[in-house]
């Protein structure tokens, strides 16, 4: 198309108009759902991403997991600069929907979706994507003043035991509310350039945390684009340890999988999970997958937290000494940063697929914890799961603007908003580990 007639200059998109755009039925979308052929929909359009998805930039797995459905919301939450990303959208175009087909598919609620668009609409005009520099900078120095703290300590006060342990509560806590901040650049809230957004994430992941941006990335765009979901959402994957929801207890109980004494879970998760989260396992990972995918400059930024973080507790510990304390330091942190991302989902519905729209996907399983400027600070504003979920990109210090226009989406359609006290939060998540535990036993015994 572009190139002029014989006519001269026919207008532009006359050319385009000659060959009609091929028109696809769901029924038939949704068979390319495989690994070696995958389609997906935006605003009724109909792409083939099959070769695409290697080349996304948010890794193949988070695409491909809308495979031979519906992706429109998904698209829009994820992709701060729609112009930008449109570009790259035109070549994949195969065709559009029949116009008898519905938008949606599956039966999706089409008065839910139009309604949470608005929502998005009313979310932009009021400027809520809008970030306020100011307020990140201030994340920032207060997390590098905890770090000059720390130094500072040891410097003045020696290596006594006393020292040693206020400083690795002062340093597990900078390394906290260092995860939080590398979350806000990682999901582009920061900057209008992605750019400039992925070159301040590789420094607070890389060089304050000494773990990988793009292992991140991968990680956690696909529990965003599937919360909760077996097979998809990396994060509820939890590689036979636990049983989750109510699903997967019953199944491996059904198939008699006794990994582990599952009916004893919650006991259990205090032993390995948030002891062990950080310092063993996604300290392996990270590595591992920094190595494996030969991603050089994420390793070279990691080089310089350990570099940092030897050169200067070496000439107090020790290497050795230096280790021991790096090593208590990550489990420190390790049951800050469990407790608060798992009172936000694993409390809620965790099943197979089931194909619901945008906004009831992220509502089934995600809940908030109530609002205070501790709870902000403590869960880096992951107190509002709900509406980080629903605008991963929205900056965090908006999400108690917006929250009052989720709750009555939610009120006008009949779902549940579930918000509760920081303490009750974390009380449920040993009670719903407990209660899958004991759904497993029965099926185990019973099934």
């Amino acid at each position: 198309a572009g190139s002029m007639g014989k006519g001269g200059n026919q207008g532009e998109g006359a050319t385009e108009r000659e060959a009609p755009m091929p028109t696809f039925s769901w029924e038939e979308i949704q068979k390319h759902n495989l690994r070696t052929d995958k389609w997906l929909v935006i605003d009724r359009k109909v792409y083939n991403i099959t070769t695409w998805s290697s080349r996304h930039p948010g890794g193949h797995r988070v695409i491909g997991h809308y495979a031979g459905e519906d992706a429109t919301d998904a698209f829009r939450a994820f992709h701060p600069d729609l112009n930008f990303v449109h570009k790259f959208l035109k070549p994949l175009l195969i065709g559009e929907l029949a116009p008898e087909e519905p938008s949606q598919d599956r039966g999706k609620n089409s008065q839910l979706t139009e309604d949470f668009r608005a929502l998005r609409k009313t979310a932009e005009d009021m400027n809520l994507f809008k970030p306020n520099h100011l307020f990140f900078l201030l994340l920032l120095a207060h997390i590098i003043a905890l770090e000059s703290i720390a130094w500072f300590t040891i410097f003045y006060y020696g290596n006594g035991w006393i020292p040693t342990l206020v400083t690795a509560f002062v340093l597990a806590t900078s390394q906290a509310q260092a995860g939080w901040l590398q979350h806000d650049y990682g999901h582009l809230s920061v900057y209008k350039k992605s750019m400039w957004n992925h070159i301040v994430h590789k420094f607070v992941i890389g060089h304050l945390k000494g773990a990988s941006a793009n292992w991140w990335n991968h990680r956690h765009f696909q529990h965003h684009a599937k919360p909760n979901i077996f097979q998809k959402d990396p994060d509820v994957n939890m590689l036979h340890v636990f049983v989750l929801g109510e699903w997967q207890p019953i199944e491996y109980g059904k198939k008699k999988l006794k990994y582990l004494p599952y009916n004893h879970q919650h006991e259990y998760f205090f032993l390995i999970g948030p002891p062990l989260l950080i310092p063993m396992y996604f300290q392996y990972q990270i590595l591992m997958t920094m190595i494996v995918r030969k991603d050089w400059v994420d390793l070279a930024w990691a080089i310089s937290y350990y570099t940092r973080f030897f050169v200067t507790y070496i000439p107090f510990y020790g290497v050795l000494g230096a280790l021991l304390f790096l090593n208590f330091i990550r489990f420190l942190e390790s049951h800050w940063f469990v407790w608060v991302t798992q009172m936000n989902h694993i409390v809620m519905e965790i099943d197979r697929e089931s194909y619901r729209d945008w906004f009831s996907s992220q509502l089934a399983a995600t809940c908030n914890v109530e609002q205070s400027f501790f709870n902000d600070w403590f869960s880096g504003h992951l107190n509002f799961q709900i509406e980080h979920h629903l605008f991963p990109t929205m900056p965090r210090h908006n999400f108690h603007k917006v929250a009052p226009l989720v709750k009555s989406l939610c009120a006008k359609h009949g779902i549940e908003y579930q918000e509760k006290p920081l303490l009750r939060a974390l009380q449920d998540i040993v009670r719903s580990l407990k209660k899958s535990g004991q759904l497993w036993l029965d099926a185990y015994l019973h099934k």
